[in-house]
């Protein structure tokens, strides 16, 4: 049982990663972990992983999220698939919080987020090797994207 508020929370920047199960309890079949936004925040920029699906439902708030070239708005209770090999974003351009539940499977992206926060804990991240935990992880990103989804939908890090 992990009950409300329990599991380790770190963050990536301004997104959140609530690590609620990882492969190791399940076999590497999948993970779960919960991704609190805050108001005008940049969940992730784009980005696509070659090794996972995600899963992800909306539990508070509204979220955008563009999978391919589409852009979608998600409020709470919504499902959203992110295929693995597809190129996908997501972010919260409302005002108020929001919370995003994420399936991850298999398992081994939560390994990423681990290895980002470690990064991140000391400051802005060194390039060099949060691209060395990319490629580890089968990630690649379009750093371009990240002012353009800054400035079009009025975001921060």
């Amino acid at each position: 049982m992990l009950a409300a508020g329990e599991g380790k929370l770190v963050h990536l920047g301004s997104v959140g990663v609530r690590f609620m199960l990882g492969g190791d309890q399940t076999g590497g079949r999948f993970a779960l972990v919960e991704h609190p936004l805050p108001a005008r925040s940049l969940g992730a920029p784009v980005h696509t992983h070659h090794d996972e699906d995600e899963f992800s439902f909306v539990l508070q708030g509204e979220v955008q999220v563009q999978i391919g070239a589409r852009v979608i708005t998600a409020g709470e209770g919504t499902l959203i698939t992110k295929p693995r090999e597809v190129p996908h974003a997501f972010w919260n351009a409302s005002d108020a919080p929001a919370r995003v539940l994420e399936l991850i499977s298999p398992a081994g992206l939560e390994n990423y987020f681990a290895a980002m926060a470690e990064l991140f804990s000391s400051g802005p991240p060194d390039q060099e090797r949060a691209a060395d935990i990319r490629k580890r992880h089968n990630v690649d990103l379009d750093p371009a994207s990240i002012p353009r989804l800054i400035a079009m939908y009025g975001l921060h890090l």
